[in-house]
């Protein structure tokens, strides 16, 4: 996996340049920092690329799951119970990450009784599509950064650290064998909540076969 920011850029964000060691250790922080966002947005932010993959419909469309769509190419019905694969005419896309599926069957002739009947729902399809990023968005990169910078400035190598003062007295005691990790807070997922870096569910991905 390729991190979602460099050395450089939390570099810059802090204004300062890290030593040997800490280069090293930013650097493992920020795959961890990616890993976390990738796997939370269900993205993987990388270069654009095609792909086919199996979706069940909901409600007359499907949801593409990878972001951002800059192309749809092929929709297919596959076929069961003996039924053949059925290319279709008349879907529609709406941009960005759905697909219209509801009335493709209207615009098409000579198709098989059960199709017309529906009795085999749910449908799924085979959609070809292109998907990607050309570069990682800025608030993605400015994400990562302020992870990794967040623990970068952490006051103890430990977590887990509890201090208290009373009066001029105070003390601190940390949790042992506890490293300082990386986390997405409810802030971070709520901004990429709000940014559509998550895309809502709304089709089910099959297995291609």
């Amino acid at each position: 996996m390729t991190a979602l920011a460099c050395v450089s850029d939390v570099e810059t964000r802090l204004g300062r340049t890290f030593t040997g060691d800490e280069a090293g250790r930013v650097a493992v922080l920020l795959n961890d920092a990616s890993a976390l966002i990738q796997s939370y947005t269900r993205q993987s932010f990388s270069p654009p690329t095609s792909d086919t993959i199996l979706l069940r419909e909901s409600a007359g469309v499907v949801r593409l799951p990878k972001r951002p769509v800059t192309a749809v190419t092929s929709v297919v019905l596959v076929g069961i119970n003996g039924i053949p694969d059925i290319t279709v005419v008349g879907w529609g896309w709406d941009g960005l990450d759905v697909v219209d599926v509801s009335g493709w069957d209207s615009v098409m002739v000579n198709l098989p009784e059960a199709v017309q009947d529906r009795s085999w729902l749910p449908a799924t399809y085979r959609v070809t599509y292109t998907h990607g990023y050309t570069a990682v968005p800025a608030g993605i990169v400015a994400l990562v950064c302020a992870m990794v910078g967040r623990t970068m400035a952490a006051p103890s190598a430990v977590s887990g650290v509890t201090s208290e003062t009373i009066g001029s007295y105070s003390y601190r005691t940390a949790e042992p064998g506890m490293g300082v990790t990386v986390a997405l807070t409810a802030a971070d997922k709520a901004f990429l909540d709000d940014a559509g870096y998550r895309p809502k569910a709304a089709t089910t991905q099959v297995r291609l076969r």
